[in-house]
């Protein structure tokens, strides 16, 4: 019970607590390495004092903590007295999953940043935001996990050497960073529309979970809304768009009682919003 608990928080919130920890943070690898050993101290505490009443806030007092401990351990510790006083506050604090700020607009910004070649991008979106294990991030491109493994930490490492800001842009460079953002999306949904369900991720799913949470923490971005509308259009006809022999099926030839109708409707209502 206590792992099937934790298996669900992290697989709903981790985005979420990776996004904050990042914020206050400022370090992707600290942040990960912290939340990690948070959620293997909740199998210990969960299973002996029972699951919290709030799991998510929990996990993210714990992580706090242990990169606290971190920064304590670190040979250069003069250099972390602001951050360690800085997380002796927040552990003072009691957050739960309604305070607890959403950051994930920032970390897809960061993560999709023009700077990191477009492979990383799409790497670290899959690592950070979607939750993918760094050998399910690398079966998507046919790596082996230490060589993704080692993709992720230079991409990570160059974040951080560049100083790339953990924010979202102004009005004045939303255009371009935006697109970068849908690019990045884009690609994951056409990988996963390229390899099928044998890939062992559904990669389409993935890129509308993204695409989904743009709308929700950018609303009113028509360029966002009609993103969302063309990967829905697109989905709503997968179980349709192959024939018996596995051949590509143009629309006009699908047997259309197999689209999905509920996703037709809601993307022709965002589209019917992106133009108005």
């Amino acid at each position: 019970m206590t792992k099937a608990t934790l298996t669900r928080v992290m697989q709903e919130d981790r985005g979420r607590l990776l996004a904050a920890l990042i914020s206050r943070l400022g370090d992707f690898q600290r942040a990960e390495d912290a939340l990690q050993e948070a959620a293997a101290s909740a199998l210990v505490h969960w299973g002996r004092a029972g699951v919290p009443a709030s799991p998510t806030g929990w996990l993210l007092r714990a992580a706090l903590r242990k990169a606290k401990d971190g920064y304590r351990r670190d040979a250069t510790l003069s250099r972390h007295r602001e951050a360690v006083a800085a997380l002796a506050e927040e552990e003072a604090a009691d957050p739960d999953p309604q305070t607890i700020p959403d950051d994930r607009l920032r970390l897809i910004f960061t993560c999709c940043h023009p700077a990191l070649e477009e492979k990383s991008r799409i790497a670290l979106t899959l690592r950070s935001l979607c939750g993918l294990t760094t050998p399910q991030v690398a079966a998507v491109f046919l790596d082996a996990a230490p060589t993704m493994g080692q993709r992720l930490s230079r991409a990570k490492a160059k974040i951080a050497a560049a100083r790339i800001p953990y924010a979202v842009p102004g009005p004045e460079d939303l255009p371009d960073r935006l697109n970068s953002v849908l690019t990045t999306v884009y690609l994951i949904f056409t990988a996963g529309y390229a390899q099928g369900p044998q890939a062992g991720t559904d990669l389409c799913a993935e890129a509308i979970f993204l695409a989904r949470l743009l709308v929700q923490l950018a609303p009113d971005e028509a360029e966002v809304e009609a993103a969302l509308a063309l990967l829905l259009l697109t989905h709503a006809r997968r179980k349709a768009r192959t024939g018996v022999n596995g051949q590509t099926l143009p629309p006009a030839r699908q047997d259309r009682s197999l689209w999905s109708q509920e996703e037709l409707d809601e993307g022709q209502h965002l589209l019917d919003r992106a133009i108005a």
